[in-house]
């Protein structure tokens, strides 16, 4: 990021540019000699302040209407350092956040009372400070940015880190260690959209801007925190900030003594949204754990969940469907590379389904080969022993309830609809010739 335009404001900034230098120190008065800011409002600077300010908000381009205002202080032009002079005026706005504008020759700048009255750096004063009654409160101000934002906390700490053209920079600490780099308009309007990334995305990062607001072990206490209200047997061991996920939670993964894994992904309110074993994730997601022994013990996990639902399915592989209800849905791949798919209640035994019935349950398996036997096995409970099952069609709904789904048999010849009450129990069996709504290439009418 450049350098912040904030020549009255040293404290935002490493370097200052000329000629507005001298207004980040020290307030010079007419003549040179230099004086502290102002610790009340003179009646003479609030008349200039009122008599020049209006006109000066449009040309810094800021929304103000302006309630109050005073002169700060004026710099003289001085030849030798080719300095045009300049004056910084205070001004507070009906029902907004208050600014300081410098006005020079070649215009006028503003910045924002929460980035004058908190420095860059938090261990410095104020240069020039924001003092008018309205504008005490920078911080109220503030919350129509922090809602855009979507920060939800009322944060015990605030600064300005700086300015590029189009962007202002806000670093802001919520109570409890957790903190943000907010992003909104230059000068700082909040009116305008704002954005905010954590400042733990900032830690990991080798950049310029830093979190310096709360030390990093009070951010990573926030990921311990998730950890325990998790409440998943987590002794953490190392922790780190995944990121912002598109459904607007923020996602964090710890590793844990046990050599497992999880990534948490809290919402706006801080609360735990989903927790996800790093066993189960996406290849790639988690970084901190060992996922090939996570996931070779899951694997053994749902051989033995298998085994309890009555198939012989070694798991070699598989994959996380979204759980519906209580129950964990499994795509599974058995030592043989057939597939077959795993629903697994909380308590109680689970139901295995191959590929062909796993349709009707909504669900279409891509990792294993189908295996349509089960299939060929409704035929034959309804004497069509001359069908071995090939492929099959989409499932449909009937308007009683039923489910049916078209298959196609091995020979070519057309194949049948299969009705089922359930997933897993096949009620009737009906021609293709006689159904009339088979669509698969072998069991469409001829002619």
């Amino acid at each position: 990021m450049r350098p912040m335009r904030l020549g009255l404001l040293a404290a935002l900034i490493i370097a200052v540019m000329a000629p507005t230098a001298a207004l980040a120190q020290r307030l010079p008065k007419a003549g040179g000699v230099t004086m502290p800011p102002p610790a009340k409002v003179t009646a003479d600077a609030r008349k200039q302040g009122m008599a020049d300010a209006p006109a000066l908000v449009g040309t810094a381009g800021v929304p103000c209407q302006v309630t109050d205002a005073r002169l700060v202080g004026k710099v003289a032009a001085d030849k030798k350092t080719g300095s045009l002079g300049s004056s910084l005026y205070e001004v507070a706005c009906q029902g907004g956040m208050g600014y300081l504008l410098q006005s020079s020759a070649t215009g006028a700048t503003a910045f924002s009372c929460i980035e004058a009255n908190n420095p860059a750096d938090p261990a410095t004063k104020p240069a020039n400070p924001c003092i008018l009654p309205a504008n005490l409160d920078p911080m109220t101000a503030m919350a129509p940015l922090l809602a855009k934002a979507k920060i939800n906390c009322a944060p015990d700490k605030v600064r300005g880190i700086g300015q590029t053209k189009t962007s202002t920079l806000i670093e802001v600490s919520c109570p409890g260690g957790s903190g943000y780099v907010l992003t909104g308009s230059a000068p700082l309007d909040t009116g305008k959209d704002a954005t905010a990334v954590n400042c733990l995305a900032y830690d990991a990062a080798d950049g310029n801007i830093k979190c310096i607001l709360n030390p990093v072990t009070a951010r990573n206490a926030v990921i311990d925190h998730f950890a325990q209200v998790a409440n998943n047997g987590c002794t953490v061991k190392d922790r780190r900030f995944v990121g912002l996920f598109v459904d607007g939670t923020e996602g964090y993964e710890v590793s844990c003594a046990d050599g497992k894994g999880y990534i948490y992904k809290v919402d706006s309110k801080g609360a735990i949204a989903t927790t996800i074993d790093c066993a189960k994730a996406p290849g790639g997601s988690c970084t901190l754990t060992d996922t090939r022994a996570a996931t070779a013990e899951q694997a053994g996990l749902y051989t033995r969940l298998a085994k309890s639902a009555g198939s012989s399915c070694q798991v070699s592989r598989y994959a996380v469907f979204p759980s519906a209800g209580d129950k964990e849905v499994v795509e599974l791949v058995c030592g043989d590379g057939v597939g077959a798919l795993g629903m697994f209640p909380a308590t109680g035994k689970g139901v295995v389904l191959d590929c062909g019935h796993a349709l009707l349950a909504g669900y279409k398996c891509t990792l294993g080969k189908p295996d349509f036997a089960g299939l060929t096995s409704d035929l034959r409970k309804f004497d069509k022993k001359e069908c071995t099952v090939s492929s099959t069609g989409s499932p449909l709904k009937a308007a009683d309830g039923t489910m049916r789904l078209e298959v196609a048999c091995s020979d070519g010849l057309p194949g049948y609809m299969i009705v089922f009450e359930n997933p897993s129990t096949a009620k009737d069996v009906i021609a293709c010739s006689m159904a009339g709504n088979c669509i698969l290439p072998t069991n469409k009418r001829k002619g």
